[in-house]
């Protein structure tokens, strides 16, 4: 700790700290405006002076000194200051610091008493406000440089750049032009830190940031992503102002993303679900509440008196809380009387939970995101964070940047690739021949922790008689990756002091996802580098939906209760019918691809689908579509009505998370806070009063009448979670689970003293590499590999409706050159992409992102069709759907 004295006063600060921190720790007023906590400090516009030991110096980029002397008073400090505002402030038009300007040099023009000059700068330019959600005007420029070092050093873009000379310096996108042509991806940076408006939010949101807290803001947790941002949601006359992202978020850190910062238009569509719809004579007609739980619970009773319980299934929503999934869960099982619920995990990390349970015991990342950002050595493998997770991929890529060696394993040349010490490239469907390779490097190098691995770890000689057989030779010839490439990347793990392993859907979604898990885990078991032994940060996997992992954690999985407790297991049964006081069904129930086969064959005659748009996020859509339409009754509840929804028989018009109470849980296992920020329009409810009202109209009590009772009643049930409850999420903000006391922290790194296998070791896999489900031929010579974009969210029904369809209002197909000419496709032209399953049209866009043989498109848009073209191939131990491998033929559209 740093001791001295400010303005009189002893203050005490940690190492490290500034005389600005010193001067605010007295409550002293500065003016800052070229300097932003989330940046480090320059120094550059000389109005924070201070006296220190009889020197006039910058607080900002002033270290604090055992024993100094520090004045920030006086007349003729206040001058200094005084004229330092005034001389930038002399260089803007009059109407910049007008009384009712926004910004921080207006508000610090006030403080100081600086009136508009009136031989200020006149306008020079036009606002260009071509961006939905920046908007430029350079006459307000004072060429503080904050924005740009946002854009660089926060978010990882480089998109700003400072132009012109002297006075003429203003803020410009660095390849010149018009703002919305540039490279900017929106996070809002930029916006948050300007001092001057000379960028803001258009609209309502214009001169809103985050530096002030403001009475009429509520936090919440973005719905967006499984990264977990803490945000702002500024509301006015009961509308979204502005989101914004909170400075003290224990994951975001005063950073969003496009997403959680600007996409809340769908909020007000015209398209937005107001009443219920229940179909009648084939077309679905506005009806009331009562009309609408009295033909609900009609079709489930009618259901249940034909097939008995288990014809009734539920899909639980990773969008919703883990509140309502837990209601779900809890209803499906003692109000029908089945264990068919499940939650879109099983389409995306499914391979996770399994894998990691297996190699470890529990179904989450094994480190926090915090430990992981302090690697020596980041090995990023099948994910695309830059786009998919921003505000995570800005942060790797600032580790990076940092020092951190960075290795990437992904097909594309993509987001993180493109900084990447080392990127390895292989063919789709290879991961565990890939992770073998290294393996059998580290091994075969003695770079593993033979310590750790006798005493906390087993499986290591079938292990070592299995990578035998994956020298890197042989590795390069099933994957495509060079063999000198593969041993480059071993050895940089190997030899890394604090290495870390994060991972995305490239890795489990595939025929064989839960063995490339369990695989890819070995490297950080071989390596000694989880279990908190310092040696390194384990793995951690990226989750796509903002609460994939609570909705597995409350128990909305077939076979799985709340806290991970296995249905077939009497004593996780017993604790669950102890709380509930009813029966839980013995047999695992069915997971979502079952569900669908079960409906085309006439068992399944009753399926709620809540928050999930199947016809158009799940494989092979043509035979979901069948299986809805073979399902006498189908429940869905919704925002919009989209495919899934014009399949139903009552469609219940849903809030959304900025409309609801709550808490998620985020991809590094924290449990977080929602709150709700506007009312829900019309009549729509929250899924957990709509689930309360089918369970009463069905003659049922859930109990727990308030989220806040729910997650209460979970923490009694599942041991994991008992130290949880929402006095204690509104005093911390954010506690990982494990918790299972609420005198102690939860665990934000697991298996520091034994892991929560059977015995108490970690558990290597000798599992053989595969080949995946399908592979090109003569008919189908491509690879098709399926992903998101930056600008848009899983099937789109959200970031459609808003000013982000300006920013990608179409679904491309990315393709290599060569693919290009060989199939006579140009790009921006149409092209039709077929598979042994179905078609969809797309936009070519011709590049190098994709290797020779390989395209790629995401699924945000779903008339185009691209889940029509996915495999019904799935992983072999979950069921998750082979998304990353379809062989796939390409022609133009006439």
């Amino acid at each position: 700790m740093t001791r001295l004295q400010v303005d009189g006063a002893p203050v005490e600060l940690p190492a490290g700290a500034s005389l600005l921190d010193a001067a605010r720790a007295v409550g002293a007023w500065l003016p800052t405006l070229c300097h932003d906590d989330r940046l480090r400090p320059v120094g550059s516009c000389r109005t924070c002076l201070v006296r220190a030991d009889g020197r006039t110096v910058a607080a900002c980029v002033t270290p604090a000194a055992p024993g100094m002397s520090v004045d920030t008073t006086g007349e003729e400090l206040r001058a200094l200051r005084q004229e330092a505002v005034a001389l930038i402030a002399s260089a803007l038009p009059p109407d910049a610091l007008a009384d009712d300007s926004p910004g921080e040099l207006a508000e610090t023009a006030r403080i100081l008493g600086i009136a508009p000059a009136t031989a200020a700068a006149p306008h020079r330019h036009e606002p260009d406000e071509t961006h939905p959600y920046v908007r430029l005007d350079q006459d307000l420029c004072i060429a503080c440089g904050r924005c740009v070092r946002m854009c660089a050093d926060v978010q990882g873009t480089f998109a700003l750049t400072l132009t012109g000379r002297g006075s003429d310096t203003a803020v410009a996108p660095a390849t010149g032009g018009l703002w919305a042509e540039s490279d900017c991806v929106a996070c809002g940076g930029c916006v948050d830190t300007c001092p001057t408006g000379a960028l803001t939010q258009p609209g309502p949101g214009r001169g809103i940031t985050s530096r002030s807290p403001r009475p009429d803001t509520v936090r919440t947790t973005c719905g967006y992503c499984g990264v977990g941002c803490t945000l702002d949601v500024v509301v006015r006359d009961g509308s979204v102002a502005a989101v914004l992202p909170a400075r003290d978020g224990p994951v975001n850190r005063g950073h969003a993303c496009v997403k959680g910062r600007f996409s809340y238009g769908y909020l007000t569509s015209a398209e937005r679900l107001t009443e219920p719809l229940v179909r009648q004579d084939g077309v679905l007609t506005p009806a009331t509440w009562d009309q609408a739980l009295d033909a609900v619970a009609a079709g489930l009773r009618a259901a249940m008196e034909q097939g008995g319980p288990d014809a009734v299934a539920a899909i639980s929503s990773a969008r919703a809380t883990n509140e309502e999934n837990y209601l779900v869960q809890k209803f499906l099982r003692t109000g029908i009387g089945t264990n068919n619920v499940d939650n879109c995990s099983r389409l995306c990390h499914a391979p996770s939970a399994a894998g990691l349970t297996a190699a470890f015991g529990r179904a989450g990342g094994t480190d926090s995101f915090d430990d992981v950002e302090r690697a020596d050595c980041l090995l990023v493998v099948g994910a695309n964070p830059v786009e998919a997770h921003p505000v995570v991929g800005a942060r790797l890529l600032s580790a990076a940047l940092d020092g951190a060696t960075l290795i990437v394993a992904d097909p594309r040349n993509v987001g993180l690739a493109r900084h990447a010490d080392l990127h390895l490239r292989p063919r789709p469907g290879t991961n565990v021949a890939l992770f073998h390779g290294l393996a059998h490097v580290l091994v075969a190098e003695g770079l593993i922790d033979q310590d750790f691995l006798a005493e906390r770890a087993t499986g290591l000689d079938e292990l070592c008689t299995l990578l035998t057989d994956y020298p890197p030779e042989r590795a390069a010839e099933i994957t495509g990756v060079p063999a000198g490439d593969i041993t480059a990347a071993a050895r940089a793990y190997g030899r890394a002091a604090r290495p870390a392993i994060v991972y995305g859907l490239g890795v489990t979604e595939h025929l064989h996802g839960t063995d490339g898990v369990r695989t890819l885990a070995n490297l950080a078991v071989l390596r000694g580098a989880v279990g908190g032994t310092g040696h390194g940060y384990g793995i951690s996997p990226l989750r796509g939906q903002n609460n994939v992992q609570g909705a597995s954690d409350m128990g909305a999985l077939p076979d799985l209760l709340p806290g991970y407790g296995p249905v077939t297991d009497p004593a996780a049964r017993a604790r669950a019918e102890a709380v509930w006081g009813q029966q839980v069904p013995r047999r695992p129930g069915l997971r979502i691809p079952d569900m669908f086969r079960s409906a085309r064959e006439g068992r399944l005659r009753a399926l709620w689908i809540i928050g999930e748009d199947v016809c158009a996020t799940d494989p092979d859509s043509r035979q979901v579509a069948e299986a809805l339409d073979a399902c006498p009754m189908v429940v869905v509840s919704e925002l919009f009505l989209g495919e899934t929804a014009r399949h139903a028989d009552v469609v219940l018009p849903a809030a959304s998370w900025l409309e609801k109470d709550g808490t998620f849980v985020n991809f590094d296992r924290r449990f977080q806070r929602v709150r709700p920020a506007v009312r829900p329009p019309g009549t729509a409810r929250t899924d957990f009063d709509v689930v309360h009202a089918v369970a009463r109209t069905m003659g049922a009590d859930l109990g727990c009448p308030t989220p806040a009772d729910a997650l209460s009643e979970c923490a009694r049930l599942a041991p994991d979670f008992a130290g949880l409850s929402y006095d204690r999420l509104d005093r911390e903000g954010a506690v990982p689970w494990p918790c299972p006391s609420p005198h102690r922290p939860g665990e934000s790194t697991l298996y520091t003293r034994e892991f929560a296998t059977g015995d108490g070791r970690a558990h290597l896999s000798a599992a053989p590499y595969l080949p995946p489900g399908e592979v090109p031929d003569a008919d189908y010579p491509l690879l098709l590999v399926t992903g998101r974009r930056w600008a848009h969210y899983n099937s789109g029904s959200m970031t459609r409706r808003g000013g982000n369809l300006l920013l990608d209002g179409q679904g491309r197909l990315d393709l290599h050159p060569l693919d290009a000419a060989r199939h006579g496709v140009r790009d921006g032209a149409p092209v039709t992409v077929e598979s042994r399953h179905g078609r969809a049209r797309l936009i070519a866009r011709v590049g190098s992102d994709t290797a020779p043989g390989q395209v790629f498109c995401a699924f945000h848009f779903p008339a185009d069709g691209v889940n029509a073209l996915t495999s019904p191939h799935a992983d072999t131990a979950t069921s998750c759907p082979e998304y990353k491998v379809t062989a796939v033929r390409l022609r133009p559209t006439a």
